[in-house]
């Protein structure tokens, strides 16, 4: 599979302009892991850019991810990229096989975190972004209240990785992306 299916498959389900951030977000954390742990820099992207690609259509966790993991299967989408999206919903109860199980739980959430944070900033740079600030947004239930700070902490675990490394390592992830995401570098 190549990055210009998938980007077709994300365009043909989500319709928000936030679903197709959110995509590119994930696929450049995603991207940065794969190079730190010499992985498969395309099919982790791929992973990333398609992992909610349905939500859209089965915004509920009776159906997603699961629903869209029929649909990418019937579009030849590698049994190892559909599992590891299936993964990134931890209620699933899927037990990883693969760091890139385990990569996209832990960027997930983070990504759209940590692109809230730099939108808060004077100018809304992701290079403006620190631990620090980011554990201080953690604690303000009020901001971004659709993440859950548990699957932030769980994911940076999970990986093996501490946090603050993994929030400072997201922030320069997204940073060649920063103005589709609608920030700055």
């Amino acid at each position: 599979m190549h990055r210009e299916d998938a980007w077709k498959i994300l365009q043909e389900h989500a319709r928000e302009e936030r679903t197709l951030r959110h995509g590119i977000a994930v696929e450049a954390a995603m991207r940065g892991y794969a190079r730190l742990l010499h992985e498969d820099e395309e099919k982790w992207g791929i992973t990333g850019l398609l992992h909610d690609f349905d939500w859209e259509i089965h915004p509920t966790a009776d159906l997603h991810p699961e629903k869209g993991g029929e649909i990418l299967a019937a579009r030849g989408v590698p049994d190892d990229i559909r599992y590891a999206i299936l993964c990134h919903a931890p209620f699933l109860g899927l037990a990883y096989t693969s760091q890139m199980d385990r990569a996209i739980f832990a960027c997930d959430e983070l990504s759209g975190f940590v692109t809230a944070c730099a939108l808060v900033k004077p100018d809304k740079s992701l290079a403006a972004v620190e631990p620090a600030s980011v554990r201080k947004k953690m604690k303000d239930k009020a901001f971004a209240r659709a993440i859950n700070r548990d699957d932030l902490i769980k994911g940076a675990k999970d990986l093996g990785v501490d946090l603050d490394e993994h929030i400072r390592f997201i922030a320069q992830s997204l940073q060649p992306v920063a103005n589709q995401l609608g920030v700055n570098r």
